[in-house]
């Protein structure tokens, strides 16, 4: 059994290398973004994900990611997003966040680009696939190599707080956890089919009335065709 935490819109973006017109591998891209903007909340969180490319579902890979900025202002992400090099979209469509077996479940299925190209596979973007979300303790050791310096790490209110207790990985439940900037995250790639493992229908095609229009504008931004 699975429950539903959170539904809304999700952009993958990247930065490539100055300079470069055409990303052929990873070593063109300096940064890979996830936007995640939920319904019926008029909020953005951009999220960077570490070695520039998504966990492969397929073998269980997991990746490091952190929430760089979260808020509201459409215009204000859309100025960051264009400072030179410019980011350019890699794809678009819709997310949940599910509660299943004790993890927290990301599942998308996208809605742009219809079929994958080179860059979707250079960074690891399917169709659709589902990852288990865990949230790094703030006061716990990073392990060697990895985690933000102690500055720049989440400050969760006292009720956040007191989720962690004495652990060092938590469920990514509530969604809430990932409103704040510094939050740090592992992405364990769980299944290539999110449709399947969780018996999740994610419409890609219709947004609710309440849509914020925020992912209207990352459109704009200039995507690679799927034969890119």
């Amino acid at each position: 059994m699975f429950e539903i935490r959170e539904q809304g819109d999700i952009s993958f973006l990247y930065r490539p290398r100055v300079g470069v017109a055409e990303i052929n591998d990873v070593t063109d891209v300096q940064r890979v973004f996830v936007i995640l903007s939920p319904h019926g909340r008029r909020r953005y969180r951009r999220l960077v994900v570490g070695r520039k490319r998504l966990p492969d579902p397929r073998a269980h890979e997991r990746e490091w990611a952190f929430v760089v900025e979260v808020g509201d202002d459409v215009a204000k992400l859309r100025d960051e997003l264009e400072e030179e090099p410019r980011a350019r979209a890699a794809g678009d469509g819709r997310y949940a966040i599910a509660e299943h077996g004790g993890h927290a479940h990301l599942a998308y299925a996208l809605e742009q680009p219809g079929e994958p190209g080179v860059v979707q596979r250079q960074l690891n973007i399917l169709p659709q696939a589902s990852y288990i979300v865990a949230v790094r303790n703030p006061e716990a050791p990073a392990p060697p190599g990895a985690g933000l310096p102690e500055h720049r790490r989440a400050r969760y209110p006292p009720e956040l707080r007191a989720r962690f207790g004495a652990r060092r990985f938590i469920p990514a439940l509530p969604p809430d956890l990932l409103d704040h900037p510094g939050a740090e995250l592992v992405l364990i790639g769980a299944a290539e089919d999110a449709s399947r493992e969780l018996g999740l229908a994610l419409d890609s095609g219709a947004g609710p009335p309440e849509d914020t229009g925020i992912f209207d504008a990352l459109r704009r931004l200039p995507m690679p065709s799927a034969s890119v």
